[in-house]
């Protein structure tokens, strides 16, 4: 592939990446899930939201199993002393969290009565997920957001987890704080990507009209060299010579 052909590829990634939807866990501007922390207290366990409302991501460092729960109670993930995390291929709730509102469809073997059956997924102690009970399943607004300029409280919630024997609860509230600008920084960022990729083209076809007209050594062609015309030894023909377009870019 040339080189215009490899820069007009990568800008064409570029703006794929640019013009894809959100991810499938991203998580909404408009919203904050915000935490007020665990009950009991867990001394060594961390827990933090990633992305507005997108994902919650738990640290153990108690020194003992953590478990989080399912939608159904259920063993759903489990921070091991050692740093290993798993998750159990069992639990309805795997398959649920795979997309925001839990449109991906939860297979015969997924029983959350079921003995888990645990996978291990890392080893550094740190579990991130998506949980649906900490954002608004719906694309429409919330009935308690009735000016969106206005922070809105839209409802309190809890994370069950267990702590060997003991039960805990992650607690938090999801507001509405409506998003800080209605610019469209994407389309923004879209169009930018498509001029940087204009003027790269414009410049590198520039670039290989002006080395192409040059010609080589010897002449247009690298042939024999070009005879002088009645204007003078000195003159190059205008075949050969740099288009003034060329001249004005550089």
């Amino acid at each position: 592939m040339s080189r215009l052909g490899r820069v007009a590829a990568l800008a064409a990634m570029l703006l794929a990446m640019v013009a894809a939807p959100a991810g499938a866990h991203a998580g909404n501007p408009n919203y904050r899930s915000i935490l007020h922390g665990l009950t009991p207290n867990v001394p060594g366990l961390q827990v933090q939201v990633l992305d507005y409302d997108g994902e919650l991501q738990m640290t153990n460092r108690t020194g003992h199993t953590i478990e989080v729960l399912g939608y159904q109670g259920e063993p759903y993930a489990r921070l091991l002393p050692d740093g290993t995390v798993q998750v159990n291929e069992r639990s309805p709730a795997l398959y649920l969290n795979e997309d925001r509102y839990g449109t991906t469809p939860v297979p015969s073997s997924a029983n959350a009565s079921a003995p888990p059956i645990w996978r291990t997924q890392d080893r550094t102690g740190r579990f991130e997920w998506h949980d649906h009970r900490i954002h608004w399943m719906s694309t429409s607004l919330p009935p308690r957001v009735t000016n969106t300029k206005q922070r809105t409280r839209i409802f309190d919630f809890s994370v069950p987890l267990r702590d060997g024997t003991q039960r805990a609860s992650l607690t938090g509230t999801l507001f509405w704080v409506g998003s800080p600008s209605s610019f469209p920084i994407a389309a923004v960022i879209a169009l930018g990507a498509l001029v940087l990729l204009a003027i790269v083209v414009v410049v590198l076809v520039r670039r290989r009209r002006a080395g192409g007209g040059a010609g080589g050594a010897g002449g247009p062609e690298g042939g024999a060299p070009v005879e002088p015309t009645a204007a003078g030894a000195g003159d190059v023909p205008a075949a050969a010579a740099v288009p003034a377009s060329a001249k004005e870019a550089w």
